[in-house]
């Protein structure tokens, strides 16, 4: 498969090597490969490593089928995807409640990752995860679209340059924004939960805002600035505001967990264009 990207007007000039290895963060071994296979074109001629590339310029890079592994799924509903951005190398998807982002078994192919996998597949394109949503939260979820982009994408992830603003309900009455500081570890008598812990956890950070409050519930916008597992269900819970409906941090009945991913925002790894989405209608419009 070959993949063309033009070069956007704010690259700095440097070689093509250090654009593959530093910004591009392409893997050792298919560098290697691209260079000894002479897979690699600049404005459709062919490239050397040293060469200098600048903005405007187009690079074109050859994939091949064993250069990348890729774990093969079943093919689900094409019907059941709604994309809310989409260009060759990323697709961001509104999830809906109740599903699984990706299979856990071979057999599986009721999840996000199946039914995105038979919606690519007219293009002969594939998805590569990027991120996960918990089975019972809907939203914007991203995905690679090619091995080339799936790096970089991870890379602006673990920077915290992937921003991601969830809708929540929660019980009770929150009277002030905060931050929440605390760390998340395993839950060590049940495997599904996770628990504040102090000695063991790894740091997780939840901004908490207040956009509206009621005698019973209110409803607040919650940002990550790290990504641990249950984060915000469980820093919400550990505060006495537990999200409403949710199936393992409260024991009060609801037809759903109120938590959803409504935008995410972020600069395009090629383009460097301001991406932002909004997964409407979420849980409130107003």
């Amino acid at each position: 498969m070959d993949y063309t990207i033009v070069l956007p007007s704010s690259q700095q000039t440097l070689t093509l090597r250090e654009l593959l290895e530093e910004e591009w963060l392409i893997p050792r071994k298919v560098r290697h490969f691209l260079r000894v296979r002479k897979n690699v074109w600049i404005n459709n001629e062919p490239a050397h490593f040293q060469q200098p590339v600048k903005a405007g310029d187009h690079i074109t890079l050859r994939i091949e089928a064993t250069d990348y592994s890729y774990q093969e799924v079943m093919l689900g509903d094409k019907n059941k995807i709604i994309a809310l951005y989409e260009d060759e190398h990323i697709i961001i998807i509104n999830k809906p409640i109740g599903m699984k982002t990706h299979p856990n078994q071979p057999d599986e192919k009721d999840t996000l990752l199946n039914h995105l996998n038979a919606y690519l597949a007219e293009k002969k394109q594939r998805a590569y995860v990027v991120h996960r949503l918990d089975k019972e939260t809907s939203g914007a979820i991203l995905f690679a679209k090619n091995p080339l982009v799936l790096p970089i994408l991870g890379r602006l992830l673990e920077q915290k340059k992937i921003y991601r603003r969830y809708q929540v309900v929660v019980w009770g009455r929150m009277s002030k924004n905060q931050l929440i500081d605390k760390p998340i570890g395993r839950n060590r008598h049940d495997r599904r939960k996770r628990v504040i812990d102090h000695k063991h956890g790894k740091r997780a950070l939840t901004q908490v805002t207040v956009h509206k409050t009621s005698t019973k519930t209110s409803q607040l916008f919650c940002e990550l600035e790290t990504g641990r597992t249950h984060q915000i269900r469980v820093h919400l819970a550990s505060i006495g505001h537990p999200v409403v409906g949710d199936p393992l941090y409260q024991n009060k009945k609801s037809t759903r967990l109120m938590l959803h991913a409504y935008e995410m925002y972020f600069l395009h790894p090629f383009t460097k264009e301001e991406m932002k989405v909004v997964a409407k209608p979420g849980l409130w419009t107003d």
